[in-house]
């Protein structure tokens, strides 16, 4: 099994983060699959709408692409989920959003979640986002860390004091959270998700914290074994009808327009 994970942030800039992810999610992958983890460049550097929007366009150009490349799945390794729903009907391959993913898991965790985002600018992003999936009422709080990913740097180089300030700072920001009646903590983010991804059994008082990276590529592996068990997919109709052939083209060929014209 071959998956396509897709970052949004630049590999280069963010080297020992998507080194870091890279050894995690195939270190963790079941026996016989491996993950392909790939960047964007310029990454979601301006957090805002239009940065996700650009950077959605980007994964769904390289989805296609991963497709045509002949992976199994494809997971949209940014908890926003932007163009998930657009990638999903372009491909025939399963398509997993690591935040529908993880918000749909938690529920199964407690009635009442509570998100730790990694900067307030997506405060309100989540709240839409749990609403798409229907859980909007499940949602207590979302809280800001106020982080950028280089912020992240030091703990994925290997600085262990880094990464226990950061852990510190990550439970400091959930546990009002808890108090507020959240029995559910999820780490929105993929970057505050790897940094506990080695922490068993991390809780915030009686709340367990849900490693959102894992949950990703879990689901991929469990969309892609149904697809070859029994054929399922998701439905064609209203929701994910399938893109025709014309409209891919057309998509990837105003994507090659703009590569040009910039050169």
């Amino acid at each position: 099994m071959r998956i396509f994970w897709q970052s949004f942030v630049d590999a280069s800039v963010n080297a020992p983060y998507m080194a870091r992810l890279s050894e995690y999610l195939n270190n963790i992958a079941a026996p016989g699959t491996t993950v392909h983890v790939e960047g964007i460049t310029p990454p979601d550097r301006e957090f805002g709408r239009l940065a996700e929007l650009r950077c959605a366009v980007q994964a769904i150009d390289n989805g296609i692409a991963a497709e045509e490349g002949g992976f199994d799945a494809f997971v949209m390794g940014h908890f926003q989920d932007p163009g998930l729903y657009e990638l999903r009907s372009a491909l025939e391959i399963p398509v997993i959003g690591t935040g529908e993913a993880t918000l749909l898991a938690a529920s199964q965790l407690g009635r009442r979640l509570g998100l730790v985002t990694l900067d307030p600018v997506f405060e309100v992003w989540h709240y839409e986002q749990a609403e798409r999936y229907g859980l909007g009422s499940r949602v207590v709080h979302v809280t800001g860390l106020g982080c950028k990913p280089e912020d992240f740097a030091d703990a994925f180089a290997g600085n262990h004091a880094a990464q226990a300030r950061m852990i510190e700072d990550f439970v400091a920001c959930a546990r009002p959270l808890v108090e507020r009646g959240a029995d559910v903590v999820i780490p929105a983010g993929v970057l505050p998700g790897l940094l506990i991804g080695r922490e068993h059994g991390l809780k915030v008082g009686h709340a367990p914290v849900v490693n959102c990276a894992a949950v990703a590529l879990k689901s991929a592996e469990m969309w892609v074994q149904l697809r070859q068990l029994n054929g399922t997919e998701p439905s064609r109709g209203p929701s994910f009808k399938r893109a025709s052939a014309q409209a891919r083209a057309d998509f990837r060929a105003l994507l090659a327009r703009n590569s040009r014209s910039s050169v």
